[in-house]
């Protein structure tokens, strides 16, 4: 465990920070100690996008909308997000950071249940970022599934939960035990489906890669 630390720490020594307006919009979210994705899951993403060059992206959970922007900037031309967020408190602050960043055009905010709002998306989309509450990740995953295209990939932010998901159920504390089970079952799901193909990486909090076969 205190190589895997070292190793961690090391990596994130060699990340760059964001600069110009993400890079304020980054301080700005971990100064008002709003969850965004960790820094080595940053680059992981910037990765994926730039291998996969979707032009239809769902990100579920947009909190401040900094991952938006982020993936925004890692998109072939004419790619748009459609991103969804239910905390009203939040909605109005990312609305906010994406006219700061020129994105207006290029992010869809759609408010309100992430899975209602799924419900009533038509699809596909060549990528989804399931960056929500953590508890709900089993339920989101049919509507995920169904609206990926074929060979099109998801990927899940925090599925280690701080290492938690390494725990028994008795280990865990008693108020985290459901996101705990819930969370076993994701990655269970996501490993066990005949229409996908995932990876889990100890990368951040642990990241899901699946692909649409």
């Amino acid at each position: 465990m205190e190589m895997s630390e070292r190793i961690a720490t090391y990596i994130q020594s060699l990340e760059s920070p964001e600069t110009g307006i993400i890079g304020e919009i980054e301080r700005e979210a971990l100064e008002a100690h709003v969850p965004i994705i960790r820094k080595e899951t940053q680059s992981f993403l910037k990765v994926v996008l730039m291998m996969k060059r979707p032009l239809r992206v769902l990100e579920v959970g947009t909190a401040v909308g900094f991952s938006a922007i982020l993936m925004s900037g890692h998109l072939p031309e004419g790619g748009h997000i459609t991103t969804i967020e239910n905390y009203e408190k939040r909605i109005p602050i990312a609305r906010e950071n994406f006219k700061r960043a020129g994105k207006e055009k290029e992010i869809t905010l759609i408010e309100g249940d992430a899975l209602e709002v799924m419900r009533g998306l038509a699809g596909p989309y060549d990528f989804i970022f399931m960056d929500a509450a953590k508890g709900q990740y089993i339920h989101y995953l049919p509507e995920a599934v169904r609206l990926l295209a074929p060979s099109g990939a998801l990927l899940s932010d925090n599925v280690m939960q701080d290492g938690d998901i390494l725990e028994s159920r008795f280990a865990v504390e008693r108020r985290n035990r459901t996101i705990h089970k819930r969370m076993r079952e994701y990655l269970y799901e996501l490993k066990h489906r005949e229409d996908l193909e995932t990876s889990i990486l100890p990368l951040g909090d642990g990241v899901a890669l699946s692909i649409r076969k």
